[in-house]
């Protein structure tokens, strides 16, 4: 009776060196060999003198030959991937607990948002459409960050389109295509202002404002 006894009681020093063992370590998550399916209920048994080879990484903890019991946030034989939950969205890759490092186009802590580099600009909205990112532009803006506008009516003489519709003249210019030449000193006898402080007179006048009489 006594031996049985004694039998029981010789396990306990093995538990307290892995309760100890556990105490010193991190947070640890259970990570199963790839054999294993997630979920199937196995047999926790620690091995003091067990020898992972590689060793296990990011704080895994070496529990029997071969297996590692890897710490929260990684996973894999060896510990050696991390995990990310949400998992990363749209191609982005998990590089430490709770960090992904998002493809191109995307953000957001999960990669889970479309991003636009430098944005959509005036009310334009960034979408995800076959694979690839674009703003698409509100009414009378275009480019590919919305930034350029739209005048249909066109801007000559080297006026700009500032707004949908709306040109910047040059000096010298007016109309809502600039195509009208300003005169500062007016053209007489039906004379007619061509370029900025240039009369085209009729015959038989001339001068700077069509005030001269050719004689005939």
């Amino acid at each position: 009776m006594e031996r049985r006894a004694a039998q029981r009681r010789a396990p306990r020093p093995l538990l307290l060196m892995l309760f100890a063992v556990l105490a010193c370590a991190p947070p640890l998550a259970r990570a199963l060999p790839s054999k294993v399916s997630r979920g199937v209920a196995v047999p926790f048994v620690f091995d003091p003198h067990a020898v992972c080879s590689p060793p296990c990484q990011h704080g895994g903890l070496c529990i029997r030959n071969a297996t590692c019991f890897c710490a929260r946030g990684y996973e894999g034989e060896l510990c050696q991937h991390a995990t990310c939950y949400p998992k990363c969205k749209n191609g982005g890759k998990c590089l430490r607990p709770g960090k992904c490092r998002c493809q191109p186009g995307y953000g957001g802590r999960y990669c889970h948002k479309v991003s636009c580099e430098g944005g959509c600009q005036n009310g334009g909205e960034c979408i995800s459409a076959n694979g690839m990112v674009k703003c698409i532009c509100a009414s009378g803006w275009t480019d590919s960050r919305c930034q350029e506008a739209i005048c249909p009516q066109g801007c000559r003489n080297g006026g700009a389109c500032v707004a949908p519709g709306i040109c910047s003249c040059a000096a010298g210019w007016v109309g809502g295509a600039c195509h009208l030449a300003l005169c500062r000193l007016p053209c007489h006898h039906g004379g007619k202002c061509i370029a900025p402080d240039v009369c085209r007179c009729r015959s038989p006048y001339s001068g700077l404002q069509c005030t001269k009489r050719i004689k005939e």
